[in-house]
């Protein structure tokens, strides 16, 4: 039999198991995390960065930091939910020029624009709700 290897790509953090002797094991990333952000970056030199190491250029490089990815994943380029997320994301979603090449999701389960970035935003929402109650500032 092949080898087994699952991966769970979720819209914030993803995770890899392998079967090793009839056990799922997860493998552990570089750093030693058994999960990985979901965010992959370029760096100023073209430099290829995921996980950690991505999410940390993320505030200095966001144009070059791809997360959420996930959101936009089975979906055409122009259907209404990639339109409202293209204009959530700091980077440039693109049409491919090439249409030769099928991507096809093999398998997709749940509410994709439902992830940690989602409710950060929603604490981040509340907060300044609270902040402008209090203290009657924007």
């Amino acid at each position: 039999m092949g080898k087994i290897i699952g991966i769970d790509l979720g819209t914030t953090n993803s995770v890899v198991a392998a079967m090793v002797g009839g056990e799922p094991t997860v493998i552990s990333s570089a750093e030693g995390g058994r999960t990985v952000p979901s965010v992959v970056g370029f760096g100023k030199g073209g430099e290829r960065l995921v996980g950690q190491l991505a999410k940390r250029q993320a505030v200095t490089n966001p144009k070059n930091t791809v997360f959420s990815i996930k959101r936009f994943m089975g979906r055409r380029f122009d259907d209404a939910e990639s339109v409202k997320t293209k204009g959530l994301v700091p980077y440039v979603v693109e049409k491919d020029s090439g249409s030769d090449g099928v991507f096809e999701v093999k398998s997709s389960n749940g509410d994709t624009h439902l992830g940690g970035d989602d409710f950060d935003q929603r604490i981040i929402d509340w907060l300044l709700a609270e902040f402008k109650k209090d203290q009657g500032i924007d």
